[in-house]
């Protein structure tokens, strides 16, 4: 039989490392002994109950049958040839019944031969021999069944563990790259950032410490189940939470963002108490927080403005560094927008980001014009899909779509150690 305490002293320290609880462990260790022992010595349909007592170093076993009657249960012998529609109507109605099964049913007599108030659907356990030669070869089956329980309790445990922290920045270390994939070594859980969910133009070096934010926790099989970005714009917001006390007091709120990863962020924030300003709250004195914010996203430009509920003045501040000279607000949430001549290139800016990232911001459509040629359009946003994408769950099946298919194939080191200390506790048979 198994070395329960050498078995016990290697549960508690896996349960320790793991950040699990070593009673969830002889769970599992005593429903996998338990099926190993119906395999070696019991019929297939049999339950089984193992306990295990590590003090004394012995294993009992128990067949568990329930205490059944005539209208609980139907017989075999009763049962008459049901068309197809037979069968749907009674499943309808909800007549149907388990069919007796001896194995796992006990009738009310026998079982008060027993137990002499035992009561119908109650659990009977009838004690089971506990065989000398069950050994090595039922001992590795429950090994390996342990293992699988160890590493199922875990994955629940970090799941439990990570589900309160999505939404939030968490630190990692750069553990690989495949495929422009960035796996990051969490402590407990290793977590991905698929390339798009990276910062474009940033490059990152195996052992390197950084932050990310959790985009969502999911259940996967072939990858982890932690899914990290550096470019999706509430990481901004997160950062900017860390390094403002006003946001944190509830004083300055971020109420929109625009941003195109690795070159522009545009803000726009606002006071919750009269005589707070909201852009000194954000970039600090001397532009200390928004450098420490610049600096974690790869000095990645970003603009703050001040959140206006009147559409005009909130279009004229999107538009930052550029001045305006006037707004006119127009039906289906459109805006046109003058700008003296020696403004427009940078109210439109590069490429048109500067207008594109206030359309965003603000959610209008943005025509942008020169005051002396009002007549002649110069950037027009009306064709660009200026809603920020908001839909996490969508995010994640675009990153999954474009990296998911990647498959951890490299066996991880700690499964290893962990096989080894189950190995070493079951070495006495």
């Amino acid at each position: 039989m198994l070395d329960l305490k050498a078995l016990n002293r290697a549960i508690e320290q896996i349960a320790h490392e793991r950040g699990i609880k070593p009673e969830a462990v002889w769970g599992a260790i005593e429903a996998a002994i338990a099926t190993a022992y119906r395999k070696e010595y019991r019929k297939k349909g049999e339950i089984i109950k193992c306990r295990l007592d590590p003090k004394t170093g012995q294993a009992k076993f128990w067949q568990v049958k329930i205490v059944v009657d005539k209208s609980t249960v139907r017989l075999k012998k009763d049962e008459q040839p049901q068309t197809e529609a037979d069968k749907r109507a009674t499943e309808t109605e909800g007549e149907t019944l388990p069919l007796y099964n001896p194995d796992r049913h006990l009738w009310l007599e026998e079982a008060k031969q027993i137990k002499p108030d035992a009561q119908l659907g109650e659990e009977i356990e009838l004690p089971l021999e506990s065989y000398e030669e069950f050994g090595r070869i039922a001992s590795q089956a429950a090994k390996q069944v342990i293992l699988q329980k160890i590493r199922e309790i875990e994955k629940n445990s970090i799941k439990q563990e990570y589900q309160d922290k999505e939404g939030e920045i968490i630190s990692g270390v750069v553990q690989r790259i495949e495929k422009g994939n960035v796996y990051v070594d969490l402590g407990r859980a290793t977590g991905i950032m698929f390339y798009n969910e990276a910062i474009p133009g940033e490059h990152y070096r195996i052992g390197e410490r950084l932050r990310f934010y959790l985009l969502a926790v999911q259940e996967e099989t072939k990858i982890p189940g932690l899914i990290l970005s550096r470019s999706h714009p509430q990481f901004v917001v997160k950062l900017f939470e860390l390094e403002v006390p006003e946001i944190h007091d509830g004083l300055v709120e971020i109420k929109a963002i625009a941003r195109e990863a690795g070159s522009r962020t545009k803000i726009a924030a606002a006071s919750k108490v009269e005589g707070v300003d909201p852009i000194g709250s954000l970039v600090g004195q001397r532009g200390t927080r928004v450098m420490a914010v610049t600096n974690e996203l790869g000095n990645e430009k970003i603009d703050i403005i001040e959140w206006s509920e009147d559409p005009a003045k909130f279009i004229a501040s999107s538009l930052s560094p550029a001045k305006v000279v006037s707004v006119e607000i127009l039906p289906r949430r459109e805006a046109k927008v003058l700008v003296p001549e020696d403004q427009l290139s940078l109210a439109i800016g590069k490429g048109g980001q500067n207008v594109r990232l206030a359309a965003k911001l603000t959610g209008w459509k943005i025509d942008v014009r020169s005051a002396s040629r009002p007549d002649v359009v110069q950037f027009d946003t009306k064709k660009l899909n200026i809603e920020e994408a908001s839909n996490e769950e969508a995010i994640v099946k675009e990153s999954r779509e474009v990296g998911g298919e990647e498959k951890n194939e490299e066996v991880n080191e700690k499964e290893k150690i962990e096989q080894e200390k189950v190995e070493a506790g079951e070495n006495e048979i």
